[in-house]
Parts: C-alpha cells; structure tokens; sequence
C-alpha cells in the first residue's frame, strides 16, 4: 500500500517558512485574572481595603 507521501520530504515547508517573533502578551491567563478577581470580590465583601492592581501590559519583561 503506497504512503501519503516520501519521508525525505517531510517538514520542507514548515522548515522554508521564515520565523516570526512573538507577540507580547497583553492579557494574564484567565486562571490567574479570575484567583485576582476573586480575591478583590472577597477583600471587599469584608469591607478592607483593595490595592490597585497594576495592569500586566505595564510591567516590563524578564529576561532570562
């Protein structure tokens, strides 16, 4: 039974294709924006105080 296609070429136009840098990421992951959400519904509901949340898009990068 013939194959869909040689081995030796496979991967050629993945390998062709020119590498594209990633985008940084704007939004947190949404596990982590709701556990945040979260816990200010939960400061709030006890009437304490709830800390300005710094938007992630202002935080720098590590590198590393």
């Amino acid at each position: 039974m013939p194959s869909h296609g040689s081995l030796t070429k496979a991967g050629k136009v993945r390998n062709q294709t020119p590498k594209i840098p990633a985008k940084p990421k704007r939004n947190l992951v949404p596990r982590v924006r709701n556990r945040r959400e979260y816990w200010i519904r939960q400061r709030k509901a006890q009437g304490l105080p709830v800390p300005p949340v710094v938007p992630p898009s202002s935080i720098k990068a590590r590198k590393g």
